[in-house]
C-alpha cells in the first residue's frame, strides 16, 4: 500500500507575539504624515545639491533593495538546504515569505494611492489610482527592510541589528536622492516591511492570523497559513 504523506515542519511553533492594537497603526499613520511635511522641501534640496559621485553612490545602493535581497534570501536558503542546518533553511523561508508578503503590500499600495514620484512632478500631493510605477510606498526600502526585520530577529546580534538596519536606511536615503521618492514613501516602506516579517515570523499576531508554517512532504514543499478566532 502507498504510504502515508507525512509532513515535516520547517518551522517551529511560534510562541505568543505581540497582539497589535487598533491605535498602533493610527500612530503610525500618524508618523507617516508628520513625515510628508519634509516631503517637497527634502526633494528640493536634492534637486539643488546632486553631484555624479552621489548619484553614482545613490544608484549603486539602491541596488541592495532589489537585487541584493534576491541573492541574501537565495543565499540563506540555499546555505541551509546544503549544509542540512535546519534553523538557517527556517531562516531562509521566513525571510522569503516576508519578503514576498511585503513586495506584495507595497505594490498593491502603489496601484491603489498612484502617487506621483518627485521627478515627475514638484508637489508631493498629487495622486491618479489605478497606475503602476507609482512613489508610496518605496519598494526597494519595503524589500530592504523586511529583509532587515527578518534576519535581525533571527540573528539575535546587536551588530547584526544594527549594520542590517543601517544598510535598508542607506537603501531608503539613496532612494530619496534619486528623486524616485519622498521622504514619506520610505518612511511607509519601512512600516510595511518590518510590519510584513514580523507577521511572518509570529512576533507580531493581528486577527488571530498566526505564523506561516513551511511544511516539506513526499508531493514537495507546502505553506499553511491559519486564523485563529476566539471568543
Amino acid at each position: 500500500p502507498p504510504r502515508a504523506d507525512t509532513l515535516a515542519s520547517y518551522i517551529h511553533s511560534a510562541p505568543p507575539g505581540h497582539g497589535i492594537r487598533w491605535y498602533e497603526p493610527l500612530a503610525v499613520l500618524g508618523g507617516i504624515a508628520l513625515t510628508a511635511s519634509l516631503d517637497e522641501s527634502v526633494a528640493n534640496h536634492f534637486r539643488d545639491h546632486r553631484s555624479q559621485i552621489g548619484q553614482d553612490i545613490a544608484d549603486a545602493w539602491a541596488k541592495v533593495g532589489t537585487y541584493g535581497v534576491g541573492a541574501v534570501t537565495a543565499g540563506v536558503i540555499a546555505g541551509g538546504l546544503i549544509s542540512h542546518n535546519e534553523k538557517v533553511t527556517h531562516a531562509g523561508l521566513r525571510l522569503l515569505f516576508s519578503v514576498g508578503l511585503a513586495g506584495g503590500a507595497a505594490e498593491g499600495m502603489k496601484i491603489v494611492l498612484g502617487r506621483e514620484r518627485p521627478y515627475q512632478n514638484t508637489s508631493a500631493w498629487d495622486f491618479d489610482p489605478g497606475h503602476f510605477d507609482t512613489s508610496f510606498p518605496s519598494g526597494h526600502t519595503t524589500l530592504a527592510f523586511a529583509m532587515a526585520a527578518s534576519l535581525s530577529d533571527d540573528i539575535h546580534r546587536t551588530w547584526a541589528t544594527v549594520g542590517l538596519y543601517g544598510l535598508a536606511t542607506g537603501v531608503a536615503v539613496s532612494r530619496v536622492y534619486q528623486q524616485a521618492h519622498w521622504v514619506s514613501d520610505v518612511v511607509g516602506g519601512a512600516a510595511v516591511g518590518i510590519t510584513s516579517a514580523k507577521l511572518v515570523s509570529g512576533r507580531w499576531r493581528v486577527f488571530g492570523l498566526t505564523p506561516p508554517r513551511f511544511l516539506i512532504g513526499a508531493r514537495g514543499p507546502v505553506i499553511g497559513w491559519s486564523l485563529a478566532f476566539r471568543e
